[in-house]
C-alpha cells in the first residue's frame, strides 16, 4: 500500500488498516482522523504521539489482538494482523527446541496470571531463547512497571508494522 492509497481510504477502511498495526480501536480511529499524512515520517510521529496518549484499557485492547509468543495466530480480535505478520515477527520460534517452547508456554501462562494480559515483546529478530529470557526477567517487575514496558514493546511493534504497511 502506498501512502497515497492509505490517505485516500474512507475513514472506516483506514481504521481497519491501522488496527492491523495496533489493536487499539482508539488509536486506529485517531490515526484515521489525522490523515492525510504528508509522508511516512509524519505518520510515524503521529503514531508515536497518539500512542503516548493511550490509557491502560487501550493498551490492554491492543495487547489482546496479539497471539501468544510461540503461537502463530490468535483467533478473532479487531486488530488481528493476520498470521503472516505475526508468524514473520516470531520467526525466531522456528528453531526453538521443545524444551524452550515448553518453558516459553509456561512463562506465558505465569505472565498472564501475574499481570492479567499477554506477554508482549517486539519479537522481530529475536530467537526463542531470547524471548524466553526477556519473559523471565519481566516476571520480576511490578504490574505498573510491566504495563509501561509492554506498552513500549507494543509501540515498537506498531512502528515496525507501519513501515511494513507502506513497504
Amino acid at each position: 500500500m502506498t501512502l497515497e492509497q492509505l490517505n485516500a481510504l474512507d475513514r472506516e477502511a483506514a481504521e481497519q488498516v491501522f488496527l492491523r498495526c495496533c489493536g487499539s480501536t482508539r488509536w486506529a480511529r485517531q490515526m484515521a482522523a489525522h490523515r492525510p499524512f504528508r509522508d511516512a515520517p509524519v505518520m510515524a510521529l503521529h503514531a508515536e504521539r497518539l500512542s503516548r496518549e493511550l490509557e491502560a484499557a487501550d493498551w490492554l485492547e491492543a495487547f489482546a489482538a496479539h497471539p501468544r509468543i510461540g503461537e502463530s495466530h490468535r483467533a478473532g480480535g479487531a486488530g488481528e494482523s493476520g498470521p503472516d505478520w505475526s508468524a514473520r515477527e516470531q520467526a525466531g520460534m522456528g528453531a526453538a527446541t521443545d524444551a524452550v517452547r515448553e518453558r516459553l508456554a509456561a512463562a506465558n501462562r505465569e505472565y498472564e496470571a501475574r499481570f492479567g494480559f499477554l506477554y508482549i515483546v517486539s519479537a522481530t529478530g529475536k530467537t526463542a531463547s531470547e524471548m524466553l529470557d526477556i519473559a523471565e526477567c519481566r516476571l520480576t517487575h511490578s504490574p505498573d512497571e510491566e504495563l509501561r514496558i509492554a506498552a513500549d514493546e507494543q509501540l515498537k511493534i506498531t512502528r515496525h508494522r507501519l513501515a511494513k504497511l507502506l513497504a
